[in-house]
């Protein structure tokens, strides 16, 4: 039974690098149709994955933030008379760090969201436009604080390893970030992934990546300096207090069911993974055809879930507990991860084995995607 419901919004303040969508919220949508459409999506998965209370709603997607906070007030409403909300239920909204989006904090706050998770990404202004960010530094750093007034916990997201990144910038920022008072970090190497406007720029030799090296240089800081601050990694990029960390993403990374509702959305729940139609003319006609918005809806063998297991859980510092989860899926142990190579790299100090429990230590981190290629077991990956 799902205890997490992730709610995504397609539409966009403004063209963005990050999505196709490219509506703008203030005009042209039909607020009835999708309220109606949103919350029939929801009562679809509620029928097959409600039964216990949610710990966690995400608004997440292109700006929920700029969601009319009536709409936000019902899809709540809905949501707690379906499933029914754990005490201190988590309710986060993703947005971007805009004077427009900040000025809807204070009703949204209202309607019921309690927690902001901002995509600052940086704080100089030649940085976000590197990135691609609409905002610049004094507009981010201003709705932050409108965040910090209205929502009872915050967290915001940096990138570093950017071009000629050096340890004393992203040490100054860094430093910076941990002033501000938020509960929770997320902070992400840039990485250039095929396909992307990164690495096209990239080829065409407009910047030079910062080398490996060098960016395994500012994630040992970066974990040292969040650390002492009292804000360790509890996942590879993100970074808490003690009770703040993010309860929805515990879910994912924990392999437990969620519930996707709305364009673009994905779940997982009773060994399913769903998918929903990407583009909003395609998602609003399956529900007006079908009741839900569900492209693919797809049966995941044991084999399968327990690889998608290993490979999220062995994110987190917790690690992963490997007789429950060889119970959980109805395997062996060794069926899961390669026995020798485990004990290889525990010998190494990458690894760290606890009883049955199973993590990646601090030094195994920054090379968590090697280690997991050779710890999982291949037929795991390949089933």
């Amino acid at each position: 039974m799902a205890r997490a419901l992730y709610i995504h919004w397609p539409f966009c303040l403004a063209k963005c690098p990050y999505c196709d969508f490219n509506s703008h919220v203030r005009q042209g949508v039909d607020v009835a149709q999708w309220r109606e459409a949103l919350i029939a999506d929801m009562r679809h998965e509620a029928q097959v994955a409600a039964g216990e209370p949610l710990d966690s709603v995400f608004f997440g997607g292109g700006t929920p933030s700029l969601m009319p906070p009536a709409l936000v007030d019902a899809l709540l409403a809905e949501a707690e008379r379906l499933w029914g909300f754990c005490d201190n239920c988590e309710i986060t909204l993703e947005g971007n760090p805009s004077s427009v989006e900040a000025a809807n904090y204070a009703a949204l706050a209202s309607a019921g969201i309690n927690r902001a998770s901002l995509g600052l990404q940086a704080f100089d202004d030649a940085s976000l436009r590197f990135l691609g960010r609409l905002h610049d530094g004094r507009e981010g750093l201003a709705a932050l604080d409108v965040a910090q007034r209205h929502f009872d916990r915050v967290s915001f997201d940096l990138i570093y390893a950017l071009p000629e990144h050096t340890p004393t910038q992203w040490e100054a920022d860094l430093r910076h970030a941990l002033s501000l008072g938020t509960g929770h970090l997320s902070l992400y190497q840039l990485t250039i992934e095929p396909g992307t406007r990164f690495a096209t720029l990239a080829r065409q030799g407009a910047f030079v990546p910062l080398d490996d090296d060098a960016a395994a240089d500012l994630f040992d800081l970066t974990r040292e300096l969040t650390a002492a601050a009292g804000l360790p990694a509890y996942e590879i990029s993100n970074h808490a207090r003690p009770g703040e960390e993010s309860r929805h993403n515990l879910a994912y990374w924990r392999y437990q069911d969620y519930c996707g509702i709305g364009p673009g959305a994905h779940g997982r729940r009773g060994g399913v993974a769903t998918q929903r139609h990407r583009k909003p003319e395609n998602w609003l006609a399956s529900m007006a055809a079908k009741g839900h918005g569900i492209s693919e809806d797809r049966g995941l063998v044991p084999r399968e879930q327990a690889s998608e297991s290993l490979l999220m859980g062995l994110r987190l510092a917790e690690g992963i507990d490997l007789a429950a989860l060889a119970d959980r899926f109805a395997l062996a142990p060794s069926e899961l991860v390669d026995d020798d190579k485990a004990a290889f790299y525990t010998q190494q100090g990458l690894l760290q084995r606890d009883g049955t429990r199973l993590g990646v230590t601090p030094a195994g981190m920054s090379l968590l995607d090697a280690l997991l290629a050779e710890l999982v077991r291949a037929d795991l990956v390949l089933a």
